[in-house]
């Protein structure tokens, strides 16, 4: 009985072996609770030319998940593009499905990472007779020293789900074209994919069970290796056009308001949104500052009076969810619609703002005006 036993225990060793085997690069480790939804946040401006944006993403480690900050990689071939890692529901898990590179984009899940990647295929760029070309409508570029650009809008849902199948997972299956992409030639992320893991990993602020979810500002887009070139590549286009060119998710950086980039928020609840100031208006003439001055504070009162209120009911549902001992699907459910009501929240705020600056701009911009035909600085939308 003892020598059977330890027959089988070999046995089962051995299968063990062999399923690890078979799945090796494509599963990676697996977790019996969702990660967190994705963070809303800006995108890093590309350093330079050849550079490909790689989304961030929920890793998990011996603290639980921490968030891996999105970066702008170089890729390890000429012609190959990013296929997203994804975290996939199970039998009784959610198993982590690691990124890769390849000449086409695979199945990442049907998760929208935003910059492009909206669930299906890239929209960010594309290679074009072995130079990559970036649509500056998901992508963050100087146009002043990149020039292999085009501009073509892509819609991307508001969803901030980050994990596939299962309760509340995204519910989207690989296409024909996706699983024949999964058989093609591919490599594993490079090494500074794979350092900028190990580096997030060790930081505290980027935990889940330190941030609840919404890691901060600093750490979810950026990079040393953007950091090294974006102070140069920056100050151009800020000191000729004088106008920001941030584009989060499907606005393009031409289209972005000046109210956007004035108050770009990325919390996931209202209480955390900071409070709307109001800008000092300044035309030349006190009567017309104090008017327009008057007129920006009010809004700005009634914009942070939108942030109580919304606050209010989020903290009341958060209340419920504590009461009826919720699962852990449904709080990532509820942070998930948290998160957009915010956001949605901010852009009709910017929106607001513009329309308040628009009104005000002629008395202040008029002289400029006369000396640049109407339009030339616009791109189409």
């Amino acid at each position: 009985m003892r020598n059977f036993l330890g027959i089988r225990s070999l046995l089962f060793s051995a299968l063990l072996l062999a399923m690890s085997a078979a799945s090796f690069g494509q599963i990676g480790i697996s977790v019996t609770i969702a990660p967190p939804a994705l963070p809303v946040y800006e995108q890093p401006i590309c350093p330079e030319e050849g550079y490909i944006w790689t989304p961030g993403y929920w890793g998990y480690g011996d603290d639980g998940y921490y968030w891996v900050s999105g970066d702008w990689i170089q890729p390890p071939q000429v012609g190959f593009l990013w296929t997203p890692g994804y975290w996939g529901w199970g039998e009784n898990a959610y198993a982590f499905h690691e990124g890769y590179w390849g000449q086409t984009v695979g199945f990442y899940g049907g998760i929208n990472y935003g910059f492009g990647y909206s669930g299906r295929g890239y929209e960010g760029g594309r290679w074009d007779n072995g130079r990559f070309a970036y649509n500056t409508s998901v992508n963050r570029v100087n146009t002043t020293i990149i020039h292999n650009t085009y501009n073509t809008r892509v819609v991307e849902g508001n969803t901030r789900v980050s994990f596939n199948g299962g309760n509340g997972g995204v519910q989207a299956r690989a296409s024909s074209q996706e699983e024949a992409a999964s058989r093609e030639r591919h490599i594993a992320p490079v090494a500074a994919q794979t350092s900028r893991a190990q580096e997030d990993r060790s930081k505290p602020e980027l935990r889940a069970s330190n941030n609840h979810g919404n890691p901060p500002a600093a750490g979810v887009g950026k990079s040393e290796t953007v950091n090294e070139h974006a102070a140069a590549s920056e100050r151009q286009p800020a000191k000729e056009s004088g106008k920001e060119t941030v584009a989060p998710n499907a606005r393009g950086a031409e289209e972005k308001p000046a109210a956007v980039a004035a108050h770009q928020d990325s919390s996931a609840h209202a209480r955390d949104l900071a409070a709307h100031n109001a800008a000092a208006p300044n035309t030349g003439s006190v009567k017309t500052d104090q008017k327009y001055q008057k007129q920006q504070d009010t809004l700005a009162a009634k914009q942070t009076q939108d942030h109580q209120k919304l606050a209010q009911q989020q903290d009341k549902q958060h209340q419920q969810l504590a009461k009826t001992n919720a699962s852990e699907a449904q709080k990532q459910q509820v942070e998930q619609r948290h998160q957009q009501q915010t956001q949605q929240l901010e852009q009709k705020h910017a929106t607001q703002t513009q329309k308040v600056q628009t009104r005000q701009q002629p008395a202040k911009a008029a002289p400029a005006q006369s000396a640049k035909p109407h339009g030339e600085t616009e791109k189409p939308h």
